[in-house]
Order: structure tokens, then C-alpha cells, then sequence
């Protein structure tokens, strides 16, 4: 459950929130009980890709490399 706070009092306590928020907490910002804003923290992509991580996933088509069919060739001519 995320902490919820008034909007003056977040105003008065920016920095504290924030270091809440950096260490993986989630801030509600309320105005007048209701919610208007929502701090997460960031989580970071990993760099790169992972070869093989999609392995059993992707299923191609025995007919694959066949010619297309004329009506398609068309479809994409027009």
C-alpha cells in the first residue's frame, strides 16, 4: 500500500519523499483526499539483449518462404 499524503504536506517534505521514493517506496499525492499524482521509482532496462531469451517463443510458418500470391504481390503495388 502506497503512502498517501496531502499535498501541503508533500510540499513541505519534498526531500524527504523523494529519498522514500529512491528507495523503492511509492508516494500518493493527495488534494483534498483525492489522489493526483503518484511517484514510482524508475527501474532500470537491462543494457542489451540476452541472444536465445526468446527461444521457443516464435513459431514460423513451414510455408515461410513461399512466394507470395498474386493478390498480395497487388495489395502491396497499390
Amino acid at each position: 500500500m502506497p503512502l498517501t499524503v496531502d499535498i501541503h504536506e508533500a510540499r513541505a517534505n519534498v526531500a524527504a519523499l523523494l529519498e522514500r521514493v529512491i528507495r523503492g517506496e511509492e508516494v500518493v499525492i493527495a488534494r483534498d483526499g483525492s489522489p493526483v499524482v503518484r511517484w514510482t521509482p524508475v527501474v532500470p532496462k537491462p543494457e542489451g539483449r540476452t541472444p536465445g531469451s526468446a527461444r521457443g517463443e516464435v513459431v514460423m510458418a513451414p510455408d515461410f518462404e513461399a512466394p507470395l500470391s498474386e493478390d498480395i504481390l497487388r495489395a502491396f503495388e497499390s
